[in-house]
């Protein structure tokens, strides 16, 4: 019984974006357009994930 995981990737720059915004993206690991990182599915991160939708690309993996 594998845990799930999400890989998130950020597509857009957060240049002119809210202080909370840049806060979180560098909060998941992320920074820069096209990086790339791997997370567990837990409840806090797809509430980081929810602030920031508009900004990255999430994919379920096993």
């Amino acid at each position: 019984m594998s845990e799930k995981k999400l890989k998130i990737t950020q597509v857009v720059s957060t240049i002119d974006t809210l202080e909370v915004h840049k806060r979180t993206i560098k909060a998941l690991g992320l920074g820069k357009p096209r990086k790339t990182v791997i997370k567990n599915d837990t409840p806090q991160i797809r509430g980081m994930i929810n602030k920031v939708i508009h900004l990255i690309k999430v994919e379920e993996i096993n």
